[in-house]
């Protein structure tokens, strides 16, 4: 799965077709969503995902690493040059689950979707973490994402969690 991401974030920064993954195994050929985040130097420069299991694992992947590499609006493209110093982290999500009870949330555990109206924002479960933000701070901070004010969670907001399996690497070889 790091591979595809790799190799996919590599030709779209270098202006190139999207590989071919070939045959997907078992596991990257079933539906599920995705996100992909890229680094550079230990900084972000992208983070695209698909939340909906629409198509295979593989191509999602695929998908989501040429985008974050090109097309996160926060950033700028990342280029040829950058491609000895990423990093690849690849978030593999469940089904989220509608949140009654915002004590079910597990910082750490779970990522957060907070939407009201036309706006949606999410944050996968090591944002919390690598910030040290509390359960409130987290629905605040999903909330800003959605452009939404930092208590809408308490005002009707919908709230949705879900847990992801996270792979990363590193150039240097680091977990």
């Amino acid at each position: 799965m790091l591979a595809l991401a790799r190799s996919a974030a590599g030709a779209a920064a270098s202006d190139l077709p999207a590989p071919d993954p070939g045959p997907l195994p078992a596991r990257l050929a079933a539906p599920q969503g995705a996100f992909v985040t890229l680094r550079v130097g230990g900084h972000l420069r992208g983070c695209i995902g698909i939340v909906e299991a629409r198509e295979p694992l593989g191509r999602t992947v695929g998908h989501c690493a040429a985008a974050a590499a090109t097309e996160d609006p926060r950033f700028p493209p990342i280029g040829r040059d950058d491609l000895a110093d990423l990093e690849v982290e690849v978030s593999v999500l469940e089904e989220p689950r509608q949140v009654r009870d915002v004590g079910e949330i597990v910082v750490g555990q779970d990522g957060l979707i907070v939407s009201s109206g036309r706006r949606r924002g999410l944050l996968l479960p090591q944002v919390a973490v690598e910030h040290d933000w509390s359960r409130e701070e987290f629905l605040e901070q999903t909330c800003r994402k959605a452009g939404l004010d930092p208590d809408a969670w308490r005002h009707g907001a919908r709230i949705e969690a879900f847990r992801a399996q996270v792979f990363g690497d590193r150039p240097d070889g680091r977990p």
